[in-house]
């Protein structure tokens, strides 16, 4: 099994996704954004393609591509549940990444955390990213997105605990309840 955990930063993926594991038995969290921190390291912007040339590693096609590619060696190797915490909300990263993870595990559950731009901001206030502005301007781009129905199984967090969250994303998946 797969759980994507998707939300806008700040959304409480992470801490989901952790709680999550601690819950679900042989499960290992599959974070697609260390691929995006190496890829970042290596691809300078010298380096990039014209259309690559954006902040924000995701528009890498290598990104993709090596997200899906790792998952899949991964689960051949160690053969775990697999717990994907990630802000997904180009359509084109979204698709790619979630048909390549069904490819590998047909059973994949994905969760869009749905979060208020107020309960965000107190969130990113509280662990000191209030002034990262290039997380600001991706929650307004994401926060819009994710409300699409593409991006559905919807969990609206703003009232709920991370272990209310986690209670319900186990209750629908259901044989974990």
């Amino acid at each position: 099994m797969i759980v994507m955990v998707n939300g806008a930063f700040g959304s409480g993926k992470t801490t989901t996704a952790n709680m999550l594991h601690s819950r679900i038995e042989n499960s290992m969290i599959f974070d697609p954004e260390a691929i995006g921190y190496m890829l970042r390291h290596i691809i300078t912007d010298e380096i990039k393609l014209e259309d690559e040339r954006t902040d924000d590693f995701q528009d890498l096609e290598l990104w993709r591509i090596l997200v899906v590619n790792t998952a899949s060696e991964l689960k051949k190797k160690y053969n775990k549940h697999f717990i994907v915490p990630m802000t997904l909300y180009k359509p084109h990263s979204f698709d790619y990444i979630y048909n390549g993870l069904q490819n590998i595990d047909r059973d994949l559950r994905h969760f869009s955390l749905i979060t208020s731009e107020a309960t965000i901001a107190e969130r990113l206030l509280s662990r000191g990213d209030q002034e990262n502005k290039w997380i600001l301007e991706q929650n307004k781009k994401c926060a819009e997105a994710l409300h699409n129905e593409k991006f559905a199984e919807h969990i609206n967090t703003d009232q709920l605990s991370t272990e209310e969250i986690v209670d319900l994303i186990l209750l629908r998946i259901g044989e974990f309840a």
